[in-house]
């Protein structure tokens, strides 16, 4: 089943980026009223299960949905450990899943390659009535210095780089839908001190930047990895915010 984002070409190298912000995580269970060891959630477009870990460490039971063969043989073995771990393919228009069973559905970094309106009505016919909707995303700090210096290339070589609807304000897409009550933004911030070739790997797995660049992907990513290596540091510290915007059952 494919998507009209291709991520086949990105699987391996997106198996290097970040982890999502525990602490927002966490304040997403509790407004949803999730506690260790109960709930059930399906995670849409799990990808390399980068979120589904996350629930499944806080307990739930997860349907993690993922479209692309090779991201999901990338989950399902990065979530071998957990027994409360099932996989689909199916997209976040259609899930696959049957209606009303879930307590929180989410969306990681996932939201924005949807129809949003109508992944938001599939997400409303697996919920429980009382469940949640959650859709999140993991934002580099682009005042970092390192980050700056990306940033330029990223626009230097492509004419008019945009993020997208990932680096939007989802509220108003949320109550477009007429689905859920009002929304609740949460953020964290984490600072992850990772190998400088483990991010530089990272970047061949942005989905945004691959179908923008066309032709220069490899160039770009090879310029990105000269930026990264003149710092001449084995590891380097990089800041994240992770933003959620979640909603209950109307």
């Amino acid at each position: 089943m494919k998507t009209e984002w291709d991520y086949t070409e990105l699987a391996e190298a997106y198996l290097k980026r970040p982890d999502y912000a525990q602490s927002a995580i966490d304040q997403m269970l509790n407004i949803a009223k999730i506690f260790p060891g109960g709930g059930t959630a399906c995670d849409v477009g799990a990808g390399a299960a980068h979120l589904t870990i996350k629930l499944a460490e806080a307990g739930l039971q997860v349907c993690a949905v993922e479209p692309n063969d090779a991201m999901r043989k990338n989950g399902i073995k990065r979530t071998e450990r957990f027994e409360n771990v099932s996989w689909y393919e199916g997209v976040g228009e259609h899930t696959g899943m049957e209606a009303d069973q879930f307590d929180l559905v989410t969306f990681g970094s996932s939201f924005n390659v949807c129809n949003r309106q109508e992944a938001l009505i599939e997400a409303r016919r697996i919920l429980k009535p009382d469940g949640w909707f959650a859709c999140m995303w993991n934002h580099r700090d682009l005042e970092d210095p390192l980050q700056k210096e990306i940033e330029e290339v990223l626009k230097s070589e492509i004419e008019n780089y945009s993020y997208g609807t990932r680096r939007e304000d989802q509220t108003e897409v949320i109550n477009q839908s007429g689905l859920f009550g009002d929304v609740v933004y949460i953020e964290g911030t984490v600072v992850h001190d990772v190998l400088a070739e483990d991010f530089i790997e990272g970047w061949k797995s942005h989905g945004t930047v691959h179908r923008q660049s066309k032709d220069k992907f490899d160039s770009i990513n090879a310029k990105i990895r000269q930026v990264v290596e003149a710092k001449g540091q084995k590891t380097i510290k990089i800041p994240y915010t992770t933003r959620i915007w979640m909603a209950q059952v109307r």
